[in-house]
């Protein structure tokens, strides 16, 4: 049985303390134990957090396209790759081995910024052949992320996509969002907005190691609540579920529909690619007694294998406890009445990015 040796102190505000190799990487180093307690000493002066370093880049493309069945949008759009936030359960890690860097430590130290991003949608978005739909906003990484408060480049965004009654659904755990009300709240009038809040468990210590650096649980609910106070429709999303990790399903839904939300959905967790050891190195470090139980749970909604990248089963598995998680979810969202209404934004005001003007600006 592996043993993971890795300071408490390492791991401090981040999500891992691992640069895993990644799976183009021709070589693999690890640190090891080697007698002298070289793995529990601290820097001088104490253990110094680590920091976040930024590249700015000129995106070549703005939108997303996606065709996978089990996915309810067409397009989607990230202002950052990589993330902050540092959930250890993040599928997006993967994402980073293509820039020749480890979905570990480097995925939520070493973030991508698209610095041009405004320009190239709104080039897009003035195309002949553009047709409009829905854009979801923060559906890999956070657009809230804290970085955003300096480099502003999801407000750029937003701005266009105002000027253009272009409708957006935005997606997202960082309390940075309610600095946009003022274009939100026009835009959610006029049924060209929506936000979903990420809220993967009530619990504060929990919170703390899966999600390290993004908003409390108890934030999150301030954030529903002021969305809601404000006239923007507000859901939340209690993705992903955890067997025996995030247990209280029923008392966040609880809690969010008392806040103003008034849809959700979930997801259970998926471990594609290195996504996996890193994973189950978090969980031999915060909860031993209990991995080897979690991992058998995932086994059993994934047919025997600790990720199944099938359509029709991996986002909610099959099986026994996966049809457990489905029934808890349903039956509370309608004990509370939540999803009795869709959301239906309206992509039938848009006007392009020339005919707003937007052209001028860049």
């Amino acid at each position: 049985m592996n043993v993971t040796a890795i300071p408490l102190h390492a791991i401090k505000g981040r999500g891992t303390a691992t640069r895993i190799a990644h799976r183009f990487s021709r070589d693999e180093r690890d640190a090891f134990d080697d007698g002298w307690g070289t793995l529990q000493e601290s820097t001088p002066g104490g253990p110094q957090p680590l920091a976040t370093e930024v590249t700015l880049e000129d995106a070549k493309s703005a939108i997303t396209r996606n065709d996978s069945p089990d996915i309810h949008f067409d397009y989607g759009l990230n202002p950052y790759r990589g993330c902050e936030h540092g959930c250890v359960y993040c599928y997006a890690r993967p994402t980073h081995s293509y820039l020749n860097l480890s979905p570990g430590l480097d995925f939520e130290t070493k973030i991508i910024a698209k610095r041009n991003l405004a320009e190239v949608l709104a080039r897009e978005l003035s195309a002949r052949s553009y047709v409009p739909k829905q854009i979801v906003i923060g559906s890999a990484t956070d657009a809230y992320q804290p970085l955003e408060r300096e480099l502003r480049i999801t407000r750029s965004v937003l701005e266009l996509l105002h000027s253009c009654h272009h409708p957006l659904a935005l997606v997202t755990k960082g309390s940075g969002v309610e600095r946009d009300l003022d274009l939100l709240v026009p835009m959610a009038a006029r049924k060209l907005a929506a936000v979903y809040v990420t809220i993967t468990t009530l619990d504060g210590e929990l919170a703390r190691k899966l999600e390290p650096r993004a908003a409390a649980p108890h934030r999150r609910l301030r954030i529903i609540r002021t969305l809601a106070a404000a006239g923007v429709p507000v859901g939340v999303s209690v993705a992903p579920q955890i067997p025996f990790i995030n247990d209280d399903m029923e008392q966040v839904l609880t809690a969010a529909y008392e806040a103003g939300a008034r849809s959700a959905f979930y997801t259970v967790l998926r471990l594609p690619w290195e996504l996996n050891p890193l994973f189950q190195e978090w969980l031999a470090l915060h909860y031993p007694q209990r991995a080897a139980r979690v991992m058998a749970r995932i086994q059993e909604m994934r047919g025997g294998k600790d990720y199944d990248s099938d359509f029709a089963s991996r986002m909610k598995g099959h099986g026994l406890w996966a049809d457990l998680i489905r029934q808890r979810f349903e039956k509370t969202c309608a004990r509370l009445g939540m999803n009795r209404e869709r959301v239906e934004l309206d992509v039938s005001q848009f006007r392009s990015a020339l005919l707003a003007g937007q052209g001028d600006l860049f």
